[in-house]
């Protein structure tokens, strides 16, 4: 089997014959029932090879879909003129970038439809063009967008940037909806959608499918497509890995699966590209995350100062999750559009969600990214290392691991953002979650209940943690609670340790 990793051109893979999951069913329902879609999905989940075989179905390319749903509909299969943007093709990085790519765009579409006139400013041009080509071809246009917010999403720590960008890019796409009359179709995807102040606030003839249980599957893999097309190639990947086949189906699943796109899926979707890599190596590792470094996420979490333990308590509601607006703090709908978070669970008396992560490898992939921003920049990293730091849990060597601790935050030489005490708690909040990918560490947050539990088989760990008090403080807590009375009549070596935290000093005391 040819697996399509990394093959975003429809034509070229049916051509050459690589695998494909058959999604035109649902490509052609948007075609047949609607005329501008909006789709947000994370990024390498078939974004772009959607918009691929849209271009190939509106190029009267029958024989691409021959054995496809799409190849047995009544469709007339003539050719219409398309206009094909995509904004993923370059850095956006000065006043001019935006400019550039669109004034390319214009060029090649001016060359194949002349208009009779001209317009000084992009949008003008789009709208000529658009024009010329539906009167020159005597067929209304189809206009695709492939990653439309590219240039707000790496602008998005540059204010004065984005916000021109913004106007640059609301008033093209508002020809959308000023050349109705010459548009035949319209698809624009992206991972976020940016509302309220940003460029769809006009288009309001533009139909988001993103949370439309309809569309869940439109993008990624479901269990029935994994068994149904590559179930020979999950037993090559149980044989390798000396797994049985149910085995492996449950190693994919706790990877790869789990993205919910609504409040009605039942099951979850998995993630094409991480899945498709494994399947062709043979190998379990962290394909996606590898292949793309969330420096924005990053920046907006710090940027204010968000408590990454309520990333998976926080309820939110569906107008929030499912529009990222600048002139709001909130981090969560962009980790959710971006595909680090997805939806847990949904209140329908309030319309409200839940979030968590999908699968473990972006769970341990995000905290493994998360930590070097939110830990000091060690000069000498032997003096602190995570591995042994592990090691010392689980041999009960508490006296070294919070010495380890204690020299983290002694190092120095490291910026706070925001609030002290939230710099502390996320700090601690990365390492406890990186440590429990190795140990069994459950987080309480709730008021009464221990701040962190560490299980290893030989070993019990309970540390209570506060801030700009004493270790004492801490200590007699876990007594004055009784935390450690759930374990009275168990075996292993419990330790209570008392952790306190200095806004002034920014170091730790810590009591045993």
């Amino acid at each position: 089997m040819k697996y399509p990793i990394g093959i975003q051109n429809f034509e070229k893979l049916r051509r050459e014959g690589y695998a494909y999951v058959d999604k035109t069913a649902l490509m052609y329902k948007m075609v047949s029932e609607g005329s501008y879609y909006f789709l947000s999905r994370p990024r390498r989940f078939g974004k772009s090879l959607m918009v691929s075989t849209l271009e190939a179905f509106f190029s009267g390319k029958k024989e691409l879909f021959e054995g496809l749903y799409a190849g047995t509909v009544d469709w007339e299969w003539k050719e219409y003129p398309i206009l094909h943007l995509d904004l993923n093709v370059k850095k956006y990085d000065t006043a001019t970038s935006l400019n550039d790519i669109l004034d390319r765009a214009l060029l090649g579409w001016e060359d194949l439809y002349p208009p009779k006139w001209k317009d000084p400013s992009l949008e003008g041009r789009f709208e000529l063009v658009v024009k010329a080509a539906a009167e020159q071809t005597g067929r209304p246009v189809v206009i695709l967008v492939d990653e439309y917010d590219k240039p707000l999403l790496q602008t998005i720590d540059n204010e004065a940037l984005q916000t021109e960008y913004r106007n640059t890019l609301k008033a093209f796409y508002g020809v959308l909806k000023s050349c109705d009359a010459h548009i035949k179709f319209a698809f624009l995807t992206g991972v976020t959608k940016f509302g309220k102040v940003s460029v769809f606030s006009d288009l309001n003839n533009l139909k988001d499918i993103s949370m439309l249980p309809q569309y869940s599957t439109i993008c990624g893999i479901t269990e029935q497509e994994l068994h149904a097309n590559f179930d020979d190639s999950v037993k090559e990947v149980a044989a390798f890995n000396e797994l049985t086949q149910e085995e492996c189906y449950e190693r994919l699943r706790l990877d790869y699966d789990g993205y919910h796109f609504n409040e009605y899926a039942k099951e979850g979707v998995y993630n094409p590209f991480s899945l498709l890599n494994t399947l062709s190596f043979k190998v379990f590792r962290d394909y996606w995350f590898e292949t793309g470094t969330p420096s924005f996420l990053v920046y907006q979490l710090k940027k204010t100062c968000y408590p990454l333990e309520n990333m998976t308590v926080e309820e939110v509601s569906t107008d929030t999750l499912n529009s990222i607006d600048i002139l709001n703090e909130n981090p969560l709908p962009l980790l959710y559009q971006s595909g680090y978070l997805t939806l847990k669970s949904y209140d329908r008396e309030f319309d409200t969600f839940t979030l968590g992560f999908p699968n473990r490898e972006v769970e341990q992939g995000f905290i493994k990214y998360l930590l070097p921003f939110y830990t000091p920049k060690v000069e000498d990293k032997n003096r602190f290392a995570v591995a042994q730091f592990i090691k010392d849990v689980r041999s009960g060597n508490a006296e070294d691991f919070m010495h380890r601790l204690e020299d983290f935050f002694a190092t120095g030489n490291y910026e706070v953002v925001g609030r002290a005490e939230k710099y502390f708690q996320n700090t601690l909040y990365v390492f406890f979650r990186l440590l429990g990918f190795y140990v069994d560490v459950e987080r309480h947050t709730a008021n009464g209940r221990m701040d962190v539990l560490i299980q290893t088989p030989q070993y019990i760990y309970i540390l209570e943690l506060k801030v700009d008090k004493t270790a004492t403080d801490a200590l007699q807590q876990i007594e004055d609670k009784g935390y450690a009375r759930p374990f009275e009549g168990d075996s292993r070596t419990l330790y209570k340790i008392g952790i306190n935290f200095s806004t002034e000093t920014k170091l730790i005391d810590w009591v045993i």
